[in-house]
């Protein structure tokens, strides 16, 4: 058995992670979820997933929890879990379809309405902080290049291209 050696290979000790695309990014989505955690649990009592799940559910982009697992990448049990913390938390409900008794959709009780309410204002609110000094040409820019990184991934974002694409629109 070979001791470990605390020496990088040399092709490890040439990368430059902050100049990886793919580690930025994943430190901006990391620090926009924290920061948004931050807020929504102060605020609201809620964890950022569980906020976003509400607006979400409150907006109809999504109403089943197969939809949830798709736009959140995560496997169905675990959309399952966080229904069931948020309907123990009587913020939604399950509602079966009268049309397809198999088909069970997700609704929200007044109050996860109202907490999906003010989930925009926390988002807005820390997008602000995090493009401080950014023009608005920028940040249309920014999110241009985003959506194209999503459109090359073969991803759908579910917006419109003019709505999307407005600078004012910073979420």
């Amino acid at each position: 058995m070979t001791e470990p050696s605390n020496e990088p290979t040399p092709d490890l000790s040439e990368y430059q992670l902050g100049e990886s695309v793919g580690y930025l990014i994943s430190r901006v989505k990391s620090t926009l979820h924290n920061l948004v955690t931050q807020r929504s649990m102060a605020e609201l009592g809620i964890t950022s997933q569980q906020g976003s799940i509400l607006f979400m559910v409150a907006s109809g982009k999504c109403l089943l929890a197969a939809e949830l697992a798709r736009e959140y990448g995560i496997d169905a049990s675990a959309v399952t879990r966080l229904i069931d913390r948020l309907e123990k938390r009587g913020l939604l409900t399950r509602v079966r379809s009268n049309e397809d008794r198999r088909v069970v959709r997700l609704a929200l009780t007044p109050e996860g309405n109202a907490i999906a309410a003010r989930m925009p204002a926390i988002f807005n609110g820390v997008l602000d902080t995090l493009l401080n000094g950014f023009t608005p040409e920028e940040v249309g820019f920014l999110k241009s290049m985003l959506r194209r990184v999503l459109a090359n991934s073969g991803e759908h974002t579910g917006l419109s291209r003019d709505a999307a694409s407005h600078p004012d629109n910073k979420s």
